[in-house]
């Protein structure tokens, strides 16, 4: 029962002082210009509705802070009160302790909407918990489960976070080594951290072990087991990789999830069958998937270079032409539902060291020159090369980015001349030929 508006205890100053030592997701620091909080609410409520195994306490809990960063108050209240119902059901024993998180949003998400009243009943249902387990603190609780619930926010909120969501796990799993949703959540973080920084070698393999002890706890968590698959596939012992990868699939056969990974993992071995299988079934499940559309430009763009590897007189130009407008489609999609697809903190170092790298294949060169042009345009707002191409001394580079950059703000034909400016300087390269062919269909 709420308490009566009319009256209340603590003074304004007070209570704001009191709402910064919560233990919530308001007083994690998890920013809003670090993520797409559309893109991101739109992926919470997937897995609400296809990860079963996942906590709807700790997806509801954040889904009410990415709509409160998104301006949808109210709705934010609705995901809070689906957040304490979930808790009646996940937590019957001890919902108050498992709640702490639920009730200090509640507290911030009600002081922002200038209603004190209701944002000290919240603060006092957090305080009377506390002084029953005799806290250090009046106002947070140190309980591995706030580690678990803290690790698994900042993992959501992208790769800037994940060092501070490893150490959340690591702290969760001090007090409960042997707790295998604390364990998954570390597995995962660290496969995460190895895939974004490759700071070593794939055959280090440092997540292995961990990914390894997360099955073994929790044979059935369709998130880690696919995530094991692939890593074992990196440290080539791909035929035990598979095995887990089928066992995942026959278990859960209708989860997006795995299935996306089961597709990647057939695309890295080459099984193009299955893997449009898997892409397909995915992307009848969830249709916005901007990293699904992504796998399925990867698979069409992996077919167009076999068919003219193995080009002959049977060839048909108009299969090789509908494919280009297949791998066209699904990399525009990718970019429609997420326009931050590339994650921008690598910054312009990690471009540079990335784009000189011999092994990358043309379309994956342009989606960096996206990523790269996105960069400079939203975060450093420079001109690249502009100097140079205004003194006639643009190189083909130059030229490519500033299409993209074109492209982004939807000047399709100023971004067709600068990629054909920089197909003359380097003819024949297919990255600019497809850049130009995709802008032209889309007028």
């Amino acid at each position: 029962m709420e308490k009566d508006p009319d009256s209340h205890d603590i003074s304004k100053d007070s209570l704001e002082k009191i709402l910064t030592q919560l233990e919530c997701h308001f007083t994690w620091m998890l920013l809003k210009d670090d993520v797409d909080p559309d893109e991101l609410e739109e992926r919470i409520l997937e897995q609400i509705c296809f990860l079963q195994f996942r906590s709807k306490v700790r997806n509801y809990n954040l889904l009410a802070y990415v709509k409160y960063l998104n301006g949808k108050r109210e709705e934010a209240l609705e995901s809070l009160q689906k957040a304490k119902e979930a808790a009646e059901e996940e937590y019957p024993g001890d919902i108050e302790k498992n709640s702490l998180v639920t009730w200090g949003n509640y507290a911030w998400l009600y002081c922002h909407m200038d209603r004190p009243p209701e944002a000290e009943t919240y603060v006092k249902r957090v305080e009377s918990v506390c002084k029953q387990h005799q806290s250090d603190s009046p106002y947070k609780m140190t309980l591995p489960e706030i580690y678990c619930e803290k690790g698994w926010a900042f993992l959501k909120f992208g790769i800037k976070y994940y060092e501070k969501a490893k150490e959340s796990f690591e702290k969760a799993l001090q007090e409960e080594p042997e707790n295998p949703k604390f364990n998954a959540g570390y597995a995962i973080t660290v496969y995460r951290l190895e895939e974004y920084y490759e700071r070593r070698s794939p055959a280090a393999g440092s997540s292995l072990e961990p990914l390894k002890r997360a099955v073994t706890l929790n044979p059935d968590n369709a998130f880690v087991m696919p995530l094991l698959a692939l890593k074992l596939q990196e440290t080539h012992k791909a035929k035990e990789g598979e095995k887990y990868i089928e066992e995942a699939l026959s278990k859960h056969p209708y989860d997006p999830y795995v299935l996306r990974y089961a597709a990647m993992f057939y695309r890295k071995k080459g099984n193009v069958e299955k893997l449009l299988l898997c892409l397909t079934k995915a992307l009848e499940l969830t249709s916005n998937s901007s990293f699904l559309h992504h796998q399925m430009g990867l698979c069409y763009r992996a077919q167009s270079f076999e068919m003219k590897r193995t080009k002959g007189k049977y060839q048909s130009g108009k299969k090789m032409e509908e494919m280009i407008r297949l791998i066209i489609f699904h990399f525009q999609k990718a970019v429609d539902h997420k326009p931050k697809f590339f994650y921008l903190q690598k910054a312009e170092e990690t471009f540079q060291n990335i784009l000189v790298k011999k092994k990358l294949t043309c379309v994956e060169k342009q989606e960096y020159h996206w990523w790269y042009g996105h960069f400079q345009k939203s975060n450093k707002k420079i001109r690249i090369g502009k100097r140079k191409i205004s003194q006639g001394q643009g190189d083909a580079k130059c030229f490519s980015v500033h299409g993209f950059i074109a492209q982004l703000d939807g000047k399709k034909q100023e971004a067709i001349k600068y990629y054909e400016q920089a197909l003359e300087l380097d003819p024949g390269n297919e990255e600019y030929l497809i850049a130009i062919l995709n802008l032209k269909l889309s007028l």
